[in-house]
């Protein structure tokens, strides 16, 4: 499968000293254990169901989630963000409008707790964080067109959401991302 060979490559040594370890120093350990590919897409545990659900594009391509429907949870890794800035570095319009189908996906196996891998600490685990997701990705959207440059976005999306962890990383690095990807595009047209 095409994503086992890329799980490989971003944990490969060479990987893992100069891009992970580099931005997040301190925190990522040296040995690192990938799962073995999913046959099928339920996982059994102490008689229960865990369900992986394919969600497509959220903040990089082939999101999936997990759903455990006897207890109404959903661990929704990248797909919903907690009161932490999006990183919308991978996308375009297009791809935005997948992460919102994808959130509504979500929305719609009726959870009653969503956990976001991006969460500011002390959070709860409420699954408002769809829509608050649904709503960054909107007004991240509308600005990135009505912006003209990256530091104009930036700005606009901090005074929208100044409280959001994360500005520096997720929310700096996805402005001139998507402004460099609006740019080449209409240059192209």
């Amino acid at each position: 499968m095409e994503t086992i060979g890329l799980e490989l490559a971003l944990s490969s040594p060479e990987f893992l000293r100069t891009v992970w370890k580099a931005a997040f120093p301190s925190q990522i350990p040296n040995n690192l254990v990938i799962a073995a590919e999913l046959k099928g897409n339920v996982i059994h545990l102490e008689g229960q169901e865990l369900v992986a659900v394919e969600l497509g594009h959220t903040d990089t391509d082939h999101t999936t989630c997990l759903h455990v429907p006897s207890i109404g949870l959903v661990v929704a890794g990248d797909a919903a963000y907690n009161d932490v800035h999006l990183y919308l570095a991978e996308s375009n319009a297009q791809k935005r409008r997948d992460w919102i189908a994808a959130l509504d996906k979500i929305e719609s196996l009726n959870p009653r707790a969503v956990i976001a891998t991006h969460k500011r600490p002390g959070n709860d685990d409420n699954p408002r964080t769809i829509e608050e997701t649904r709503q960054y990705i909107r007004d991240f959207d509308r600005l990135a067109q009505t912006t003209k440059t990256a530091q104009e976005l930036y700005d606009e999306m901090l005074e929208l959401y100044p409280n959001r962890a994360n500005p520096g990383w997720a929310l700096w690095g996805s402005a001139p991302a998507v402004k460099a990807s609006s740019q080449a595009a209409e240059n192209t047209k």
